[in-house]
């Protein structure tokens, strides 16, 4: 028997990270913008979005978060990656690591489910290597 698990979102992107730690279930997304507390601690963030998912739709629910941090710039920006990108944009972060010879960054994130009882966290590293320029130019 498949089960299914409810992915409260409005970032239907999100299911696709989503699926790589469950193969044999079954995602339902409800379109949801759950509030974010102000936080760089991704598992933070996570534990509280799906606390508020399950009291929306009172069955096991996933929430994820992500982050991206740049080792030279010291875990830059974090998880406030849209506001780095709305106020200085990509233009802007390449600025800042214009003449870095350390050019390690990773994708990390944190999957959180809740069953009613239990919050369990699922995490996912993906480390790269920051780009020198921009291909939108």
């Amino acid at each position: 028997m498949e089960k299914e698990i409810v992915f409260v979102t409005h970032n239907t992107g999100k299911i696709k990270s989503a699926e790589k730690y469950f193969k044999n279930l079954k995602f339902t997304t409800f379109n949801y913008e759950l509030d974010e507390p102000r936080s760089d601690d991704i598992k933070e963030i996570a534990k509280a979005k799906v606390k508020q998912a399950y009291e929306i739709v009172k069955r096991p629910c996933i929430a994820l978060d992500t982050d991206f941090r740049i080792d030279e710039l010291n875990g830059f920006p974090r998880a406030f990656v849209n506001f780095a990108l709305d106020t200085i944009g990509i233009q802007g972060m390449l600025k800042l690591m214009e003449n870095k010879e350390n050019r390690k960054c990773s994708f990390n994130e944190c999957l959180a489910y809740h069953d009613g009882k239990e919050i369990h966290y699922f995490y996912g590293k993906h480390p790269r290597k920051f780009i020198k320029e921009s291909s939108r130019n």
